[in-house]
């Protein structure tokens, strides 16, 4: 008789597919819990204590590590001194190892685990059943997520051994992950000698940036809620990769802020953020800050949609819209676009705490914290003759937290809580600085806006700029050895000007 080895912590199906198992000739072999509800269930089941003839031991840490369990998955089934090996020391071959781990990563989320909690949730015995099945998969079907109980049953029938190779790889795979999430937990150094990062695929893409290219979204085990990856999608049709890079960008920007705010983002940058005292007050600030760059944009709110705001919205063409919650009668008139993304996204708890970003390069990595600084008026340091007023701070601070955001080398332009100018990802710095005033001066309330700079001024001539096209204050972060130059061209235009010592290049 074929026998199958069954022991697992997700219980999913596993009675189903054990009457499979029985129903095909296979004798069941089972461990504590997975032998309990098979015999719950009538099913015919044999306890590995039999089967090794050493009962379960250590508060159940050894039961499956036995040569008589080893030794039946290992044996090459067409080597003859493997089977007569076998046969001298009466071992049944095992032909199905059906093993999920110990919910290791769900454990270390819980609040408050404690780390012996945590190592009682390291598997020993599971991943060296699946590895050694794995290993031996011309012969042995390893079998771990109950996903593919199904498959299984039908590629028994038929002898799949592209699918028990398939399996195999998942196994590997699997039992990596696994102890990658362990390795990160018993030592959470943020840059490690050997770092081993764990996702998981999400969605298959239709393409990436462009058609011809391949794509998918991978996702960590347990995504941070304000994450793309923990959102929920409530309409539309399904991501594309560039909506995915826009909307975390999106989300990044939005998180900042705690007053009403949107945002709306194209092509990783922002092109118009309003903060106002309700939503639909901040959404009329972000759309006039740029109406033709806005369409077939990436917003996101933050807080929920209601009905004036999405009227407005649905006025236009967008590709997707993000915030905490929409109410019913807003989403109502926002699903009437069949295309239109709809997500809702809870926002962090603690959005300056750094996090790691990790991008890929050819052959390689980088990993960082994430620029998680935001300044406040404490933090600015005037350097001109003229000081800013108490408005010009207000405007200043929103600025910078809005050029953080855009791509080197970057200029925001802005008054009161909204964006007028962006230039962004330009060579030169004076090049952002005419793209963002050309913008900002075409604005009915220009006058009194101010300026803000994620790098300091390699030559006067950025402030000289931005003062014949009358703006009255700047920040930046300082640290040239030409600052005195720009110090001097301010004082020389009557700007006031403050420095944070900060600077937030974002390439």
């Amino acid at each position: 008789m074929k026998r199958a080895l069954l022991s697992v912590s997700d219980k999913t199906g596993l009675t189903e597919f054990a009457a499979g198992l029985l129903a095909r000739g296979f004798e069941l072999v089972s461990t504590g819990g997975t032998k309990k509800v098979l015999e719950a269930a009538g099913l015919a089941v044999t306890g590995v204590d039999e089967v090794t003839g050493f009962p379960e031991m250590l508060d159940g840490r050894v039961k499956t590590l036995h040569p008589r369990i080893h030794a039946g998955i290992l044996a090459k089934r067409d080597e003859p001194a493997h089977m007569a090996a076998l046969a001298a020391h009466e071992i049944t071959p095992i032909d199905v190892i059906c093993v999920n781990l110990y919910p290791f990563a769900e454990t270390i989320q819980k609040p408050d685990v404690t780390r012996a909690e945590a190592i009682e949730q390291i598997d020993i015995g599971g991943p060296s059943a699946l590895r050694a099945a794995a290993k031996n998969s011309d012969s042995v079907w390893a079998v771990v997520d109950p996903a593919d109980y199904e498959a299984v049953l039908a590629g028994l029938d038929a002898d799949d051994a592209a699918l028990r190779r398939q399996l195999a790889a998942k196994v590997f795979a699997t039992t990596a992950a696994y102890d990658a999430q362990i390795a990160a937990y018993l030592d959470p150094e943020p840059f490690p000698e050997t770092f081993t990062p764990t996702y998981v695929k999400k969605q298959s893409l239709r393409y990436g940036e462009n058609s011809h290219q391949n794509a998918a979204f991978y996702a960590v085990p347990n995504p941070p809620k304000a994450s793309l990856a923990s959102g929920t999608q409530l309409h539309g049709k399904e991501l594309s990769y560039n909506n995915i890079k826009d909307a975390d960008a999106a989300l990044a920007m939005v998180n900042e802020f705690t007053a009403p705010t949107v945002v709306a983002v194209k092509h990783m940058n922002p092109c118009g953020i309003g903060e106002g005292e309700t939503i639909e007050a901040a959404w009329d600030k972000a759309y006039e800050a740029d109406p033709m760059s806005i369409f077939g944009g990436i917003i996101a709110l933050n807080r929920p949609v209601d009905l004036a705001t999405a009227e407005k919205m649905h006025a236009l063409f967008l590709e997707l819209i993000m915030a905490p919650a929409f109410d019913e009668d807003a989403f109502a008139v926002l699903a009437k676009k069949k295309n239109v993304r709809l997500i809702q996204i809870q926002l962090s708890d603690t959005p300056n705490v750094p996090h790691l970003e990790t991008v890929s390069v050819l052959g390689g990595l980088l990993r960082q914290e994430s620029d998680a600084a935001i300044e406040s008026a404490a933090d600015l340091t005037v350097v001109t003759k003229v000081q800013p007023t108490p408005d010009q701070i207000k405007s200043l601070l929103f600025a910078q937290q809005v050029v953080k955001h855009v791509k080197s080398n970057a200029i925001v332009v802005a008054k009161d809580g909204q964006t007028l100018g962006i230039g962004a990802g330009q060579m030169n710095r004076i090049g952002s600085v005419e793209l963002a005033l050309t913008e900002a001066q075409q604005k009915k309330n220009f006058a009194g806006a101010v300026m803000a700079s994620d790098a300091f001024f390699p030559m006067d001539d950025c402030v000289e700029y931005a003062a014949k096209h009358d703006i009255k204050a700047i920040i930046q972060p300082g640290g040239s050895i030409k600052d005195a130059d720009s110090i001097a061209m301010a004082d020389q235009y009557g700007i006031a000007m403050v420095t944070t010592g900060v600077r937030h290049f974002r390439h």
